[in-house]
């Protein structure tokens, strides 16, 4: 029997959902043993073999594939330490944070057999969908806008701020309709404030302007909009010359219940091409929320085991380090005004694990 050793760093909310997506999945590989492990600063309640440092669990697990899900703050001391590791890195959004080498980061990392950064939008259906579309009926961008945000005031994880959670609809707009073109920053203008327990001074907000091609970008991210909100709005024009719509929203109104719209204006009113919501009635419930988690998980699974390529192209490394570069230029570039105070008590208060997944999904 075959065996998949797999390594979690950092087991908190994002690690524990790729370790359920991982578990998930065993009855479709049943000639694999699953063998788990994790790293933390302290034992956790899991039922696996618990490693204080990186150094020992890679000398004594042996790892196939390592999940890096510490916060994102952490992300390259934790990368850097895998520095010439030669399996599988599944890493969490953003790769690193701006101030950290990305020159460094890549050297550490070059002897790795494969990587993906968690861009688990691109494994929805809708998603999917509209990608083909575009293609089989050779559509071409003219102007995009996204609206992409969620409540994390009162989140108990540190954060480098509203890069990663734009960082998302950045890459879904590439994704979806850049074929080889990448997005290029025009401006980008931010609110900072003391949401986050990382700082008084942390980027919450930002709005964007930018190009792909010849197409027109505007969006807006943030990590204190008062809802969960995922929307991406296209405008195409086709071979005929006609305008082209599409709308795609991603959870709502629970995790993994995505949505898309496309549709063409006429004199008669909307001429509706498609419409539809992902759904997963007969699912587990446990399994609801992490549907997009396991099409990634398991695309990394065929990939190890059998050496198949990706149906949905791995968010690679060369892919992370651009968009880490376009998140920095975001950064240095933003005009920011603040800071908004958001703790008006004399202590913060603080949600964790077991509170609501509208805040910490």
């Amino acid at each position: 029997m075959a065996a998949l050793n797999v390594l979690i760093i950092g087991p908190g909310y994002a690690g524990k959902r790729y370790i359920n997506a991982f578990q998930s999945l065993e009855g479709e590989f049943r000639a694999t043993e699953f063998n788990y492990a994790y790293v933390a600063v302290s034992k956790k309640d899991l039922p696996f073999t618990y490693y204080s440092n990186i150094e020992q669990a890679l000398k004594q697990h042996l790892p196939d594939v390592i999940v890096v899900a510490v916060s994102d703050g952490n992300h390259a001391e934790v990368l850097f330490q895998l520095e010439g590791y030669s399996g599988f890195i599944i890493c969490e959004k953003p790769l690193v944070n701006s101030a950290d080498d990305l020159h460094r980061i890549r050297q550490a990392l070059v002897n790795t057999l494969g990587f993906c950064m968690d861009m688990v939008e691109r494994y929805s259906e809708a998603t999917d969908y509209l990608k083909n579309y575009i293609r089989d009926n050779s559509l071409t961008l003219l102007r995009a806008n996204f609206i992409w945000g969620k409540d994390r005031i009162h989140d108990h994880r540190t954060t480098c701020g509203v890069p990663s959670e734009i960082i998302h609809s950045l890459d879904l707009v590439e994704w979806v309709a850049g074929i080889n073109e990448h997005l290029e920053l025009d401006a980008a203008i931010g609110t900072e404030s003391n949401f986050s327990i990382s700082g008084d001074n942390i980027l919450d907000s930002v709005s964007v302007t930018a190009r792909l091609g010849e197409a027109l970008i505007t969006g807006y991210s943030s990590f204190t909009n008062i809802i969960r909100q995922r929307t991406l709005d296209f405008i195409f024009s086709s071979p005929e010359k006609e305008l082209v719509y599409a709308r795609l929203t991603f959870d709502t109104p629970e995790w993994d219940n995505d949505h898309l719209r496309l549709w063409k204006h006429t004199k008669q009113g909307d001429e509706l091409i498609q419409a539809f919501t992902t759904s997963f009635d007969e699912s587990e419930q446990a399994l609801k929320t992490i549907q997009k988690l396991r099409k990634q998980v398991r695309e990394v699974i065929h990939y190890l085991l059998n050496n198949l390529p990706p149906e949905h192209a791995f968010a690679d490394l060369d892919t992370s380090l651009r968009l880490q570069r376009l998140l920095n230029t975001i950064e240095h570039k933003v005009r920011r005004i603040g800071p908004a105070n958001y703790v008006l008590k004399d202590e913060r208060e603080l949600f964790t694990e077991d509170g609501s997944l509208e805040q910490l999904g």
